[in-house]
């Protein structure tokens, strides 16, 4: 889920002006593709803490990529459409991220 929210975030930024490369596009492009690597490298780390740190990680890059999707609709970059789209992707990988967290945290706790 979270590589497909990835692979849209770059279709969406891929109309984006071209003068938003190397700001807003780059931005979007880095977080969005930061929460599969994360929670696959606290996964290879070995170890629920690690697990769960890097899990936090990625929530973090969630939340970024919600605020530049907010930005983008203020600036008028992308439709409506797309971007309640993304939104909607976005929302969904934060909410599974936020159970995994909780579950990750309570086998830590035990």
């Amino acid at each position: 889920m979270a590589m497909d929210l990835t692979v849209e975030v770059y279709r969406l930024t891929g109309d984006f002006p071209g003068h938003e490369l190397y700001g807003l596009t780059s931005q979007m492009r880095r977080c969005a593709a930061s929460v599969p690597a994360n929670v696959a490298e606290g996964r290879g780390r070995g170890g629920d803490a690690e697990f769960c740190r890097f899990l936090c990680i990625a929530a973090g890059s969630i939340a970024e990529l919600e605020t530049f999707l907010e930005l983008s609709r203020r600036l008028g970059y992308g439709t409506e459409g797309d971007l309640s789209r993304v939104r909607a992707q976005t929302g969904e990988v934060a909410r599974m991220l936020y159970g995994l967290i909780n579950t990750v945290r309570q086998s830590i706790t035990r």
